[in-house]
This record gives C-alpha cells, sequence and structure tokens, in this order.
C-alpha cells in the first residue's frame, strides 16, 4: 500500500453495525486523485464522502477508501438559471447555505442535508416530493468522472449516456465522480405551509396520498409500527408547499445538539417504543392543522441531533427500505406490516410514502413508482436478520425492491431481483472500486 493510504482508521457505518479499521487517503486537490486511484498496490478503492449510509455500500474493508470530503469547492453558480457546479465532496448542507439565500433549493433532497453532492450521485437519492420532482439525478446536467485507466469523463444524458446512466445510483462502483453539475429549484421563501393530519388507518392513507400529490409539492407519512388491533396502520400524514413570503434565512448548522452516549438497552424494547410511538401520535394530533416551517426542520428534522444514531445503542441497527410496485402496494404494504407489528422490532422512525411515475435515470436507480416503506430495527442479531429474510420473500414476491443506501445484508439474489438491469452496469464497472456491499451482493 503507497504512503498516501498509509493511515488506517476506524471506519464505520452509520447504522453501526459494520466497523472496521482500513487504509484511508484524503486528497485535498483534484490532480491528487489520480495517483490514488491508479496505486497499482492498492486491492481496490472506493470515493467515500460524509458516510451516511446506513449498511455497507460506503465500505471496503478488503481495499482503501479515499475521503472525498476535502473536495469540496463550489466551482460556479448561474443565477439566471440555478445551474450549480461543484465538487463532490461538497455536502447539501454547504450547498443550501449558498442557495437558499439568493432563493435556490435542491430539486429534491434526502432526509439528511449531510450527503455530499458526488454521495447523492452515487446512490440517486430521493426526497419527499418525488411525485412531482423524481429522483436527483434527473436533475444532474453532467459529471466529472475518473476512471482508473487515468481518463477523465464528462458524462450527461447525451456525452456517454451508457456511463452515465451506470454512474448515477452507481454507488461509486465505476470510478470516482470528482464533480457534479446540478440544476436547483427556485424558491421564494425558505419556509413552507405543512399540513398534518392524523390518519386512523392504511385505507385512509391510500385515500390522502391520492388526494394530496396533485396540489401538494412534498407528502410524507409517519407510520406506527408497533400497534395492533384498532391501531393497526395509523399514522400522520404531512403535506407541504413552499411558501411565497420572500423570507430566505438559511439554516445553521451549529444548532445541533448532541447524543452523548448510547442509549441503554431497555429504552428499545418493545414497550418503550410502543409508548413514545403512543405519545407521538398523540402530540401530533392535537396539533393537526397548518403551519409555517423552515426548511431545516421539515426537510431534516434528525440533523438536529448529532450523532442521533447513538439513540439505536451499541449494537447499533438496520434500516430495511422497500418499494413496491404500485398494482401490488395496498395489499404488500398491509402484509409486511403485519409481520412488522407482530415481532416488535420496529423502532419509532417509520416513513411511508408514495413514488411517482417520473423515471429514475439510473441502471442501479432505487426510485420507482410505487409506495416505498423505510424503517429502522434496533440491532438483535439473528432474531432481527430473520425478520428482515422474511420481509424480503414479501417484497419479492409483490415484484419490489430494497434501496442499497440503507441496506446491509440483502443477498445475492435479492440485489439481482431489485436492479433487473444489473448486467448493463457491470460493463462499466471500474474494475479497480470496489466496496463490501459489492462484494457481498456479486459473488
Amino acid at each position: 500500500m503507497s504512503s498516501d493510504f498509509a493511515r488506517r482508521d476506524g471506519v464505520r457505518s452509520w447504522g453501526r453495525t459494520s466497523n472496521h479499521s482500513q487504509h484511508v487517503a484524503r486528497p485535498r486537490f483534484r490532480d491528487e486523485l489520480n495517483s490514488l486511484i491508479g496505486d497499482a498496490e492498492a486491492s481496490s478503492r472506493l470515493a467515500s464522502g460524509l458516510r451516511r449510509s446506513y449498511g455497507d455500500s460506503c465500505l471496503n474493508s478488503d481495499g482503501a477508501l479515499i475521503d472525498m470530503r476535502g473536495l469540496d469547492r463550489l466551482i460556479a453558480f448561474d443565477d439566471r438559471t440555478g445551474t450549480l457546479c461543484a465538487e463532490a465532496g461538497a455536502s447539501l448542507s454547504q450547498i443550501l447555505a449558498f442557495s437558499a439565500p439568493r432563493g435556490w433549493f435542491l430539486p429534491t433532497t434526502p432526509g439528511t442535508r449531510f450527503v455530499t453532492l458526488g454521495g447523492a450521485v452515487a446512490n440517486d437519492v430521493h426526497g419527499k416530493n418525488h411525485h412531482a420532482a423524481g429522483s436527483f439525478g434527473r436533475h444532474i446536467e453532467s459529471i466529472g468522472l475518473l476512471r482508473s485507466d487515468g481518463s477523465r469523463r464528462i458524462l450527461s444524458p447525451t456525452a456517454e449516456p451508457d456511463l452515465f446512466a451506470a454512474t448515477i445510483g452507481g454507488l461509486g462502483l465505476t470510478g470516482i465522480i470528482e464533480w457534479a453539475e446540478l440544476r436547483l429549484e427556485r424558491i421564494a421563501s425558505a419556509y413552507l405551509d405543512v399540513e398534518t393530519i392524523p390518519y386512523r388507518s392504511l385505507s385512509e392513507f391510500w385515500a390522502l396520498a391520492e388526494q394530496s400529490a396533485e396540489n401538494f409539492e412534498h407528502t410524507v407519512a409517519w407510520i406506527d409500527c408497533v400497534s395492533r388491533g384498532t391501531k393497526f396502520g395509523r399514522g400522520l400524514f404531512s403535506r407541504a408547499n413552499w411558501r411565497a413570503d420572500d423570507a430566505l434565512d438559511a439554516h445553521d448548522d451549529r444548532t445541533w445538539k448532541s447524543i452523548p452516549c448510547d442509549a441503554p438497552v431497555f429504552l428499545l424494547d418493545r414497550l418503550a417504543i410502543a409508548g413514545f410511538n403512543e405519545l407521538y401520535y398523540r402530540t401530533n394530533r392535537a396539533r393537526r392543522g397548518l403551519r409555517r416551517q423552515h426548511y431545516a426542520s421539515y426537510f431534516y428534522p434528525l440533523d438536529a441531533l448529532r450523532g442521533w444514531n447513538r439513540l439505536y445503542g451499541r449494537r447499533g441497527m438496520f434500516q430495511y427500505q422497500c418499494v413496491i410496485p404500485r398494482s401490488e402496494a395496498r395489499e404488500a404494504i398491509a402484509i409486511l406490516l403485519d409481520e412488522i407489528t407482530r415481532s416488535g422490532q420496529a423502532s419509532f422512525l417509520a416513513v411511508l410514502k408514495t413514488f411517482g411515475e417520473l423515471a429514475s435515470p439510473g441502471l442501479l436507480s432505487f426510485p420507482r413508482a410505487g409506495v416505498t416503506l423505510a424503517l429502522d430495527f434496533p440491532n438483535r442479531g439473528m432474531e432481527t436478520l430473520r425478520l428482515m429474510s422474511r420481509l424480503d420473500a414479501i417484497v419479492e414476491e409483490a415484484r419490489g425492491a430494497l434501496y442499497p443506501a440503507k441496506d446491509g445484508r440483502m443477498t445475492g439474489k435479492m440485489f439481482r431481483h431489485s436492479f433487473p438491469r444489473w448486467r448493463e452496469f457491470v460493463v462499466h464497472r471500474d474494475p479497480a472500486m470496489s466496496s463490501d456491499f459489492w462484494r457481498r451482493v456479486s459473488s
């Protein structure tokens, strides 16, 4: 291993179920990348960012990581069109701090702003407005990609479109994303009008989702994944549109509060989580109605807590996110929730939302028309793994898919089922790039 990778660091997944000591290089300038990706002594490389992927798609324990956070410069911005070019290590938080006061916002955003631009591209992330905007990759104009053969490619939907499609959602496996050009969305306020509506059953959720898609840009639901009986399927539906009040104040990352230690085990048992869910439902039911809310608290509520993943204790957690085609969704989501609530293993963080018809551009893009369910499971070893295997069988039967960015244990069979275009992707994978996830699903 060359001196650039000489340092070994402890690297942990966001879910804290994977923890490895591995070689890490930290470049500060793009011209340093050539020697890193072309290092013949390194068994494999993987570019990484803020490592908010829950599982092992951002880890490379058998090789080396190239930490891209030092390449975080904003390169160019066109205030007329909202087109921003930035290095791959720039975070969404950094982009928003620049763009929001100028009246521009991300076209779609995941549930944390602590994701790099390169990571957002490599995972083709999505947000609460998928029915209106589609996935992140739909708004990428071009990508600068460095391959291990030393070639620098400029990719777009019209320039090397096949490699572009492999790189969008390609998990960093087609080379190093050096920079990307992104189209932002014009906004007239940093605030949204947010309406919260309690619902008592899945049938009420379906009705709200259908009614809201036409008139609201952002929709999402919290769902109670613990309660059964008359409370089965209840939740809180949220829908929002941007305001037009010219209040364009950006967020402030210094407002963080920290989780000081790992949560004790007793806070993660079924009774504790059921109690929290009951309190959360009742409190928000009392606050139903319309309110003005800043984008930071609406899109990124958990970002207010530094190290919130410590809430799952020393053993960490698995996140499970699936998407079910619309034709199968009503039946399959009910079966999934029944299995989850009977297990008593779900956490207080569970999200149910719809995906629209706008096609994702990537060969391995997760978002597709249908309904997605995402939830966290405290890591209870084999008990949790067996539950997720049962959920896999339900998802597979319903012709659904799993999300690699949230995964730490799907099988190769489930991966191939989820991404039927995987053979097309393999043609474009850079042979020098790999990850723990890729070795698991491709073996």
